[in-house]
């Protein structure tokens, strides 16, 4: 019966995928900030309202949903972990809508083609984050070592973020996925419309949408190789570790065109994150000795957000003035 939900849930998302591919995106056209920002806003009411479903499904135990994972999960627990993840995965997007910025401008993607890559882009990294939960949450029950393993791979991560620039993670040339495919096909330099792929001479080529495509996918990969760990330190209920990775990612994409274009005015954002990931992976490293509650980790990540944000906006406003 345990299926159930992941059935409804999987039901769920992907006819919010049909409609945004079928008809709120039929013909491809730039997506303007107003536009972008509404839909975002759809995309984080809907999450909302799933979270308030969680109360009762793991509260009741609808279908038996919260007993797989060694114990009872109550709903105001299930509640709490889904939003405190789901703030998290949206919090650690910020630095990789700024990737996907540089990956879209390096190759010259068309605005009127940027959603496309975007959405194509996002539907494989929800499937390859999926098997990554997946094969996450065996390691976890199986192996208590990686709870560790997985806090000092996002201490890592932080130290690696305060000290990398954000130009030098875009470097098309070394990726090997993009390799590997020129030695398939050939490449063109020009766009044909929105299409991945062109006859040129008789001969299926590349175009640079596709390229991009395959740079945001793999971006994506790396991305979540510190996300999906932060998550598993909130909880590790394969259910709303999914769940929450999937309705942040699936925003990602609006995400993306409504701060695309101003991110560079928060900068300290970026040591927002820095912070985060350190303390989720402290988190981890103390999860059998000192146990971080939930509603504290919440109350950490949303104060040290809403510090970077201020930080930014006084900050941006000084160099305004001067």
């Amino acid at each position: 019966m345990q299926v159930i939900p992941w059935i409804g849930f999987l039901a769920l998302i992907l006819s919010l995928i049909a409609v945004d591919l079928f008809f709120l995106h039929r013909k491809p056209h730039a997506v303007s900030v107003r536009e972008a920002f509404s839909w975002y806003a759809v995309w984080v009411g809907v999450a909302l309202l799933f979270n308030a479903l969680l109360y009762p499904a793991y509260e009741n135990h609808w279908f038996g949903i919260g007993r797989h994972i060694g114990h009872e999960l109550t709903g105001t627990q299930a509640v709490l972990q889904f939003f405190t993840g789901y703030l998290i995965e949206v919090s650690l997007s910020l630095d990789n809508v700024m990737v996907i910025a540089l990956i879209l401008t390096y190759f010259r993607v068309p605005a009127i083609h940027q959603h496309r890559v975007l959405f194509w882009g996002i539907l494989g990294a929800l499937v390859l984050r999926g098997i990554m939960i997946g094969v996450g949450a065996a390691l976890i029950h199986r192996f208590v070592w990686v709870t560790y393993l997985f806090g000092a791979i996002l201490i890592f991560t932080a130290v690696r973020l305060l000290i990398l620039r954000d130009e030098d993670e875009v470097h098309p040339e070394r990726n090997p996925l993009i390799r590997i495919a020129r030695r398939f096909y050939p490449v063109t330099t020009e766009f044909d419309g929105s299409r991945f792929f062109t006859m040129i001479d008789g001969r299926k080529t590349m175009t640079p949408l596709f390229l991009a495509l395959l740079l945001v996918e793999s971006t994506d990969v790396l991305f979540a190789v510190d996300s999906i760990p932060a998550i598993f330190a909130v909880t590790t209920d394969p259910f709303l570790v999914f769940t929450s990775n999937a309705f942040a990612i699936l925003g990602l994409r609006t995400l993306y065109f409504v701060l695309a274009g101003i991110l560079d005015r928060f900068r300290y954002l970026k040591m927002s994150l820095v912070f985060i990931l350190a303390f989720v992976g402290v988190k981890m490293l103390l999860s059998h000795t000192y146990p971080i509650p939930t509603a504290v980790s919440l109350s950490v990540l949303v104060g040290v957000l809403l510090i970077g944000v201020i930080a930014s906006v006084a900050d941006t406003r000084r160099r305004e003035r001067q």
